[in-house]
């Protein structure tokens, strides 16, 4: 019975099937250094981004009580995801030091008893675009990883901090809504201000509004070079810096300030306040307050966040500021 179980190559079914589910009769792919697995993560982090988008899309169609629902549902499965992605991130960062660790131990013995096991002539050296991709690959990982411990946490400083702007904003009719901590939460904070009123503006998700500012400033560079580009720096060196700077603005997960916002604001010719603990109000795009895009004065509503130092423990971080009466429902100014 055993040898008709055989297959023509002189492997059981069984055994083929064993095989294939465990990629026996596939090479073994090569190992992925810490820079592919990097690289890896960005990019998933990124298809999960674009995931959103695509969701939040499709969730606004129907009633507003329909679109509410199918917003809220969404959020909650990105959340989700994003924790599952997260954790199998660090996981696998962490599983990779433990090998390396293990690795280095093996070759201190190989040396120490005279053997000469590869050599660094024999790895390949990275090039610059590469570190730089690795760099930035790692701060991104770091950064993620400072978010998740920091949120475990309750910092005094934060709650502080909240207060102020709670006792600031509520005499106007206003309080805080909380936006996610992940790089994006300026963008995400003008996206949220724009739902609001949705007769008023153009909807746009948070990877558009990247794209906005960068489109924006590349068009005004004299306005926002100064800001960017180092003083010894040549003319030459001053364009690549500020190429460099507006590219990882559109495509990466850095943190966007006064500048990116300035530029939102003049791109959409919005008028934005931003609140926070301790300064005074900052005003971007005053000369458009209460005036519509073609110019007619209509009570065009003036876009709100607020600004906190000490969010998370990571540096600057966005909310939404929203009105006491909404309770997070559309408006329909």
């Amino acid at each position: 019975m055993e040898e008709e179980k055989r297959t023509e190559a002189g492997i059981s079914t069984e055994e083929r099937v064993h095989q294939k589910e465990s990629g026996l009769q596939e090479e073994a792919p090569l190992k992925e250094t810490r820079a592919d697995i990097l690289a890896r993560h960005l990019k998933e982090k990124k298809e999960l981004q674009t995931r959103e988008i695509a969701l939040k899309k499709a969730a606004a169609k129907g009633s507003k009580a329909e679109q509410k629902a199918k917003k809220k549902q969404v959020e909650e499965e990105i959340a989700k995801l994003e924790l599952k992605m997260q954790a199998r991130h660090t996981k696998e960062l962490s599983d990779l030091a433990d090998e390396n660790n293990s690795g280095l131990d093996g070759v201190t013995i190989a040396l120490n008893g005279g053997l000469m096991v590869g050599g660094p002539s024999q790895l390949p050296k990275p090039t610059k675009a590469q570190k730089r991709r690795d760099k930035r690959a790692q701060q991104e990982v770091e950064r993620e990883q400072k978010i998740q411990e920091e949120q475990g946490n309750v910092v005094s400083s934060r709650m502080l901090e909240n207060q102020q702007l709670e006792r600031k904003l509520r005499p106007l009719g206003l309080t805080l809504k909380e936006i996610k901590p992940d790089g994006h939460c300026l963008y995400r904070a003008v996206e949220d201000q724009l739902a609001l009123y949705p007769r008023a503006c153009r909807q746009s998700s948070f990877q558009e509004l990247r794209e906005v500012a960068a489109s924006y400033m590349r068009s005004h560079s004299e306005d926002f070079i100064p800001f960017i580009a180092a003083e010894d720096d040549g003319e030459a060196n001053q364009g690549t810096r500020f190429e460099m700077y507006c590219r990882e603005v559109e495509s990466t997960a850095s943190w966007g300030g006064q500048l990116e916002l300035d530029a939102i604001a003049r791109s959409l010719q919005k008028h934005i306040v931003v609140f926070s603990a301790d300064l005074p109000e900052v005003e971007m795009g005053k000369e458009f307050e209460g005036i519509s895009a073609d110019g007619v004065d209509a009570g065009y509503p003036t876009l709100r966040l607020s600004y906190h130092r000490h969010a998370f423990g990571l540096g600057e971080h966005y909310n939404s500021v929203v009105p006491l009466a909404s309770n997070g429902l559309l408006l329909n100014t």
